[in-house]
């Protein structure tokens, strides 16, 4: 079977973030597995150039770069929506995965595999995006709803929201989890006891609360910020560490840290916009906890992330984070504010203070991460996709 996958988030970069860093793992995976030869040709489509990935040299792969005369480093839209399908049409596959979220109007000649999550829908009717990318999740994101052959959701609590928003038959819905970095040890089933820390650039202990994400509205870094300001005083030797780049409508992270850390008379606070994938894991392994509230989302992975070295986690109380954690974690629960359920800054802060006293809860967390962690590598959700693939 020849199965095509769009590939142009990798091109050029090493995504830690998003559709690329699923893409990734998944080629990373495949290439592993040279029985796959037998039955399969996975042929990659580029926009602009193949990236220098040791795992792309798998023969099981096919790499293609979409051709358009006299033009370098077009806008994406033109690859995506028209040159791509275009191609398409010539290239006798048996499927197509498309994990952007949108099925181009003119991707006939094969079948076809979508990624779609909840997110897609409300940017579609509440985003503050530019009019121009509402309007394309607008028009494709309705197209994927009602023609794609099948749709991929990354948890049941997304398949639920997907096939409501979108009114689509539950049937057509396939959920495929996504995974987490696991070393060796942990992938054999051989959970280390203790995992000694890199040194942190930012921090001269571990001593540290950490997020990680990039900082939308909805994931409240904002409010993460104020409630730390609210518990340093108790914890005068706590550090917050916050990784991603601010994405609210006007920068708000870095002059907050900068009042925050004035407030308290110490760099209470550190930000960083990016880390390599290295720098990241060594983050999560030396945290006290990891702080992720976010209103919405399909997965989330990092607080599954962090689970793979026992940090616990203070996520929102919602559908995803029960099918996750179950009682696992510690959940920030909405307060009413001018007659509206909100996240606060007090709600996150109590949440804070008892993950730093609960040492009972923590260590129960610790010891029950092996369970929940196991479940979702990127092994099996190469397992699952391949087996997908095979129904469809």
């Amino acid at each position: 079977m020849r199965i095509g996958i769009e590939c142009e988030s990798i091109e050029g970069k090493n995504p830690i973030w998003g559709i690329g860093r699923i893409i990734m793992k998944l080629l990373e995976e495949i290439s592993r597995r040279p029985e796959l030869e037998k039955n399969f040709r996975f042929v990659l489509y580029f926009k602009d150039s193949v990236p220098d990935f040791e795992f792309l040299k798998a023969p099981v792969f096919e790499k293609k770069c979409v051709p358009a005369p006299f033009v370098r480093g077009r806008l994406f839209p033109i690859y995506y929506f028209a040159l791509l399908p275009l191609k398409l049409w010539f290239e006798k596959l048996d499927l197509m995965f498309w994990p952007n979220y949108m099925l181009p109007i003119i991707a006939w000649g094969s079948k076809n595999m979508v990624v779609l999550t909840e997110d897609i829908w409300h940017e579609m009717h509440e985003g503050k995006l530019p009019f121009r990318y509402r309007l394309a999740y607008g028009i494709f994101g309705w197209w994927t709803a009602k023609f794609a052959t099948k749709i991929m959701a990354i948890s049941e609590s997304s398949k639920n929201e997907v096939s409501k928003l979108f009114k689509i038959n539950p049937e057509r819905i396939a959920v495929n989890h996504l995974g987490v970095n696991l070393d060796k040890q942990i992938a054999n089933g051989q959970w280390p006891i203790a995992i000694s820390p890199k040194p942190l650039a930012q921090t001269k202990d571990s001593n540290y609360l950490l997020f990680v994400g990039q900082s939308f509205p909805r994931r409240h870094l904002k409010e993460t910020l104020e409630a730390f300001e609210q518990i340093a005083p108790q914890f005068p030797d706590i550090k917050l560490v916050a990784i991603g780049p601010d994405k609210y409508d006007t920068p708000t992270v870095a002059p907050l840290v900068e009042k925050i850390n004035k407030n308290l008379g110490r760099q209470a606070i550190t930000h960083q916009n990016y880390l390599t994938d290295e720098e990241l894991l060594s983050h999560y392994q030396s945290a006290k906890g990891l702080i992720y509230v976010s209103d919405r989302e399909a997965f989330g992975l990092p607080p599954m992330e962090a689970l793979t070295y026992g940090v616990p986690s203070i996520v929102a109380d919602m559908p995803l984070t029960h099918e996750l954690f179950g009682e696992r974690t510690f959940y920030v629960r909405p307060e009413l504010v001018e007659g509206q359920q909100k996240i606060t800054a007090n709600a996150i802060a109590a949440q804070m203070r008892e993950l730093l006293t609960n040492s009972s809860k923590v260590e129960q967390i610790k010891k029950s991460a092996p369970q929940i962690v196991s479940k979702y590598t990127w092994s099996k959700f190469t397992d699952r996709w391949v087996n997908i693939i095979r129904r469809v």
